[in-house]
């Protein structure tokens, strides 16, 4: 199992899925609740960027069954989704987190002494997930990975959901992970990481570290111990 040392301020890419499965997952909030705040008596500062899930694809699903969406509106639906669900997490961290969203990563973040523990993000623009905005945000920190925790617990070497001789990665480069997936962005994509992303942490010198839902992993993870995961760098 992997290990890597985790910095003061982590980047957390939290996927939709985890937030809104089916429906709101109540229980599994609680809890990553509960250990972000563990981790903020120890003094570590998160900025955490929520994905869209089934809020996003239910709407995109009936976009496209009602008239022909092309992927910006698509892409907007989605977006949007991230927003409502940004709000949702910024409220159950109430005076733990900044009292604002992050909608464009490109703008100035700080975590100055006595200020709030926690920023959280959203998506921003058509074109890519909020994987990219992730590695856009860890760059303007200077932070040297993002984690990614989503419902896939490793990066496979295909689908282990079609193909029971999928093999999981613990450690793989950015080239090698960029020939399992498509190079191409489309609203929806369901990926360990979007390929957009992908691109600009390469160049960037960013690793992503893939995780599921495992709490208690998350726990292990931010703690410098072995974790079920893959590391991507």
């Amino acid at each position: 199992m992997p290990k890597i040392r985790i910095r003061r301020t982590i980047i957390l890419s939290l996927g939709g899925s985890l937030i809104v499965p089916d429906s709101i997952d109540i229980g599994f909030l609680k809890s990553f609740k509960a250990v972000i705040e563990k981790f903020i008596k120890k003094g570590h500062k998160f900025v955490i960027i929520c994905g869209g899930g089934k809020l996003a694809r239910n709407m995109q699903n009936a976009a496209s069954q009602i008239m022909k969406a092309d992927e910006q509106d698509l892409d907007w639906l989605g977006i949007y989704a991230t927003r409502l669900n940004a709000q949702l997490i910024k409220t159950i961290f109430k005076s733990n987190a900044e009292d604002f969203v992050i909608l464009n990563p490109n703008k100035k973040i700080s975590f100055k002494k006595n200020k709030k523990s926690i920023a959280i993000a959203a998506g921003w623009l058509p074109g890519w997930s909020t994987d990219y905005d992730a590695v856009i945000i860890a760059k303007k920190l200077v932070s040297k990975e993002v984690i990614n925790m989503s419902n896939i617990d490793y990066v496979y070497d295909k689908d282990p959901k079609k193909y029971s001789s999928a093999k999981k990665a613990e450690k793989i480069s950015w080239k090698d992970f960029s020939r399992l997936i498509s190079q191409k962005w489309r609203a929806g994509m369901h990926t360990p990481f979007d390929p957009i992303a992908a691109k600009e942490a390469e160049v960037s010198g960013i690793k992503a570290v893939i995780i599921g839902k495992d709490l208690k992993n998350l726990e292990n993870l931010l703690e410098g111990k072995n974790f079920k995961g893959t590391v991507i760098e």
